[in-house]
């Protein structure tokens, strides 16, 4: 009997419930449509601004699930430049950053393109760009080749003590797996789009070609293919942020799947109720989105100086704990004295206002109107 799926004799003959699935399958659908008919109503900046946010976010959570947590400010600003929005409050990006960026950017932003190996191999070389993950060595921009410590395990727990929760094909097979994969997502099939981002990201997974990186390349992946089904390179949902959130349950039906026959029903069944809680929950970055535009069409007669611009954009991002004049003076770079005086023109213009207290512990907030 097969342990895992790419085990079995008809593997990758991938076989789901269409019945059970069609409901949910069409639920979602239907919340994309209105989604993407919505943001068409807002015009080109504010979708701009929207798919900023959310790429953003995507970087962010995709890293996140791995146990990685990069500067948000440093994302925001690379995916900025390199999508040549005028952005206040840039910043410069460390590599790892740029290069997850530069993944993700491609894999959205040129979603037609085919894959290819080489692709791929260009992927992981942005994500690794020390050719090490953490202190360990790997092989970069290139398939796993270590047939010597193959099988390749997904194990948890102290030494002694380990848990297997998978194990991938061995690494003299990633070439023909890896060339059936590439061929079946290049081309056109008669499965709805959207299962196919499900199925491609299960089967990256699956075949895990990468020594360190495969979740990260997977979620672009299905990133890829959700532009697709959209049909536009413009991002309003998060899967990945969504992922993060149920990332237990995420890494339960992954680890359940791969231990099972070839049905993948129940895989695709949480997929699609994953992405359709996404898709809900991008109501609450659309309200920030049409928060800023708000606030600053009602203010575009209103001079600021590049300080207030930026410590502005941030309060209304959702700014981390209370904003006090020291905050400003380390996050705008300048003296105590000139956020005082940044901070008092605002006040006096009935943009922020002060909390109780005073002295150092003085905080403010944003009006509200």
């Amino acid at each position: 009997m097969s342990n895992y799926i790419h085990q079995h004799k008809s593997w990758p003959n991938f076989q789901w419930k269409q019945e059970k699935l069609a409901p949910l399958l069409g639920q979602v659908r239907h919340r994309q449509g209105r989604l993407l008919g919505r943001m068409e109503a807002l015009g080109f900046k504010l979708q701009t601004e929207a798919t900023l946010q959310m790429l953003t976010l995507d970087v962010l959570k995709s890293s996140e699930i791995e146990g990685e947590f990069l500067n948000p400010d440093q994302v925001r600003s690379s995916i900025a430049r390199r999508l040549g929005m005028d952005v206040a409050g840039l910043v410069p990006a460390d590599r790892n950053v740029e290069g997850v960026v530069e993944m993700m950017l491609d894999a959205t932003q040129n979603y037609k393109a085919t894959i290819t190996d080489e692709r791929l191999f260009g992927w992981h070389a942005a994500l690794f760009p020390t050719g090490r993950s953490g202190m360990r060595r790997i092989v970069v921009a290139a398939w796993r080749d270590n047939p010597k410590t193959d099988p390749m395990q997904v194990v948890s727990g102290a030494m002694g003590k380990e848990r297997v929760h998978y194990q991938a094909p061995d690494a003299e097979l990633l070439n023909d797996e890896m060339n059936a994969f590439i061929k079946w997502f290049n081309n056109e099939n008669p499965t709805d789009s959207v299962i196919k981002a499900a199925i491609a990201h299960l089967w990256f997974v699956t075949i895990h070609p990468f020594d360190d990186g495969n979740g990260r390349v997977a979620r672009a992946i299905a990133d890829m293919q959700l532009a697709r089904s959209d049909g536009n390179n413009q991002r309003f949902y998060s899967m990945s942020a969504q992922i993060r959130k149920e990332r237990n349950a995420y890494y339960a039906i992954l680890e359940e799947t791969q231990k099972n026959g070839l049905d993948i029903t129940a895989w695709l069944d949480w997929f699609l109720g994953c992405l359709d809680r996404a898709l809900m929950a991008t109501d609450e970055t659309l309200a920030v989105v049409m928060q800023k535009a708000t606030f600053w069409e009602k203010y575009s007669s209103v001079s600021f100086n590049a300080r207030q611009t930026v410590m502005l954009n941030k309060l209304l991002d959702g700014f981390d704990g209370k904003l006090t004049s020291s905050k400003w003076a380390k996050i705008a770079k300048c003296s105590s004295d000139t956020a005082i005086r940044d901070i008092n023109d605002l006040v006096q213009k009935g943009i922020l206002i002060k909390e109780p207290g005073g002295g150092r512990s003085t905080t403010y907030i944003l009006k509200k109107d």
